[in-house]
């Protein structure tokens, strides 16, 4: 006779989900019984509660309302969800994320090799510590260690990829084995928390964490893994399709929270916002600031609050006076305002002929071109050493502005520092785009896999174009479009590194030297401007020395977490707000 739960399973794959007192009465029938009493796994950010293993809805409907503050509480394998929602419907839903499930016979092993990292379990509060960034950074709950329902009693396992170069943490996976934590007689298992840092160029760091659940189970002697994935997370289904998992006919109940909000109210007026208008709407949200969306694709939004109401454009709004703005976007202009006010800048002379170019470069050795007037480093081109490619990008650049600068290049880091009401918020060194080679792959296709992770990480804000300066950086290193980069071998693909254009960011914020905090805080007084992004070029985020490149009056906010750049934005507009707990 086959198991009752295999045979559960193959209901379930059908879609045919008996209700709790079939599903026990057939257990009784089979000679197995239920667990002896609920199973309640706490995963360090909430408990999974099993479903089928509690007497009745009304008891696991109490369990979900116990759910404690700050966690988040996930009931599975509910067989009649309806029967629990009955219970209360005002504070429980149904979750609308897809439960897949991998039965390991259909399991194929990877057919390529990949590297430059390497599998091991979170032990230490150090690990726990860079497992938690990686969460934040993706708007996950952080776990609490002590929390954790213990290995011996069924608690479930943290791995963690770690570079092998850097020694960072660039991806983690929770993994629960069901035979131990509740006497599953099918002998599975199931996957949690699967994160891989947005700013990762290292290919496959997903797809090796989910293997290596998968090879783990199996030489534990386990048959299935299954996983939950929000329903329209396309990439994500993508890749656990191409492993060979399929559709589970089950469900999941939650309780309404803060942190679930949008699973069970669905797409707000909000929808479209880009991530540096969401943010700020989310904080607004938070502490019951009225949320007008005037034009979601422009991030145009209005907020009201005790009498007070403030339009914004991203982290621009009504408090920036339209001098500044200018004095921001005229590059001439911000390079004679700081300046005057006694701040280190470039040399810097607008493009004329042919001779007065070429004086420019004779001088300097090494030359920016840009737009006077532009943004998301469109028509930029950095570190120019002759006269013929100086002109190229002169002509380039006027795509954007027929009026074109030349600057002075100096070598360094780009540093760049949000001012908000006059005080630093956050700092980063912000880093070219990369590819890391694999010994098999060409640069274009290396550069393509790259440009698409970073649009997945950054809602489609960041992107690697294929461009003539993407072009020449790479030509510049020795290789081109066709070349195949040596595995483990890094590549610069840009030379300046704004984030639109692929870059990324490493926070500096702690280590920041007070000379250059004092310096953008005297280049925000200068530009009479309360919310800045200000970029230097600096040997070292620890050192004082530095050159103003440029003022951004619409700074990305939402780059800089953990930095608390929203709050510090929402209390600028408006002082009296409560601040989020």
């Amino acid at each position: 006779m086959k198991p009752l739960a295999t045979a559960y399973s193959q209901r379930l794959l059908r879609g045919q989900t008996p209700s709790y007192e079939r599903l026990q009465a057939r257990f009784a029938e089979d000679g197995s019984e239920l667990n002896a009493c609920p199973v309640a796994v706490h995963c360090g950010w909430g408990r999974l509660l099993i479903g089928h293993t509690f007497p009745d809805p009304v008891t696991l409907a109490e369990e979900l309302l116990n759910e404690q503050p700050g966690e988040r509480d996930i009931a599975l394998y509910v067989a009649a969800p309806q029967q629990v929602l009955a219970q209360s419907p005002q504070q429980l839903f149904l979750d609308p994320s897809d439960t897949l499930r991998l039965w390991f016979t259909d399991y194929r092993q990877a057919t390529r090799v990949f590297r430059g990292f390497r599998i091991r379990r979170a032990q230490s509060e150090a690990d726990w510590n860079a497992i938690n960034t990686l969460y934040l950074s993706r708007s996950m709950l952080p776990i609490d260690p002590t929390l954790l329902t213990s290995r011996h009693d069924g608690g479930p396992v943290y791995w963690m990829a770690e570079d092998e170069d850097s020694g960072a943490v660039i991806g983690s996976v929770m993994g629960l084995n069901h035979h131990t934590a509740f006497n599953d007689p099918e002998n599975g298992s199931s996957l949690w928390c699967l994160a891989v840092d947005p700013l990762c160029s290292r290919p496959g760091v997903g797809e090796v964490l989910v293997r290596h659940l998968v090879e783990h189970f199996m030489s534990r002697g386990l048959s299935y893994l299954d996983l939950s994935v929000l329903h329209d997370n396309a990439q994500a289904k993508n890749l656990y399709a191409k492993l060979g998992f399929r559709t589970l006919s089950t469900f999941a109940i939650k309780r309404k929270n803060g942190i679930n909000q949008p699973l069970f109210l669905g797409p707000g007026p909000e929808v479209g916002l880009n991530p540096y208008a969401s943010i700020l709407v989310e904080e607004a949200y938070k502490r019951g600031i009225d949320v007008q969306i005037d034009d979601a694709a422009a991030g145009l939004f209005t907020l009201s609050h005790g009498g007070r109401r403030i339009r914004c454009r991203e982290s621009l709004s009504d408090l920036t006076s339209a001098i500044s703005m200018s004095l921001c976007q005229d590059k001439c202009l911000t390079h004679k305002v700081l300046s005057q006010a006694g701040l280190n800048v470039p040399t810097q002379q607008l493009a004329g002929n042919a001779d007065d170019n070429l004086a420019f470069v004779e001088e300097h050795g090494r030359v920016v071109v840009k737009p006077v007037d532009g943004e998301q480093g469109n028509g930029v081109a950095v570190d120019l050493d002759s006269i013929e490619q100086v002109q190229q990008a002169i002509e380039a650049a006027r795509a954007f502005d027929s009026r074109v600068l030349l600057e002075s290049f100096h070598e360094g880091l780009d540093l760049r520092i949000v001012v908000i009401g006059f005080e630093v918020v956050a700092a980063a060194i912000r880093r070219p785009a990369q590819v890391i080679g694999d010994g098999q792959h060409r640069i274009q296709r290396l550069i393509e896999a790259q440009s698409r992770r970073r649009q997945a990480a950054t809602g489609g804000e960041s992107r690697i174009p294929l461009d003539a300066e993407t072009l020449r950086t790479v030509q510049a290193a020795g290789y081109d479009y066709d070349s195949i980069l040596p595995a483990g071998q890094v590549l610069a693909v840009r030379r300046t590194a704004n984030l639109h254009t692929g870059g990324c960011l490493e926070d500096v914020t702690a280590v920041l030297h007070p000379v250059l905090a004092d310096a953008a805080i005297r280049a925000a007084r200068a530009l009479d401007i309360p919310v800045v992004g200000l970029d230097l070029m600096v040997p070292a985020a620890d050192q004082p020395d530095y050159v103003f490149i440029e003022a951004n009056e619409r700074a990305g906010l939402a780059n800089h977490e953990p930095q608390p750049t929203a709050e510090r934005f929402i209390d600028l507009l408006f002082p009296h707000s409560q601040p989020a707990q």
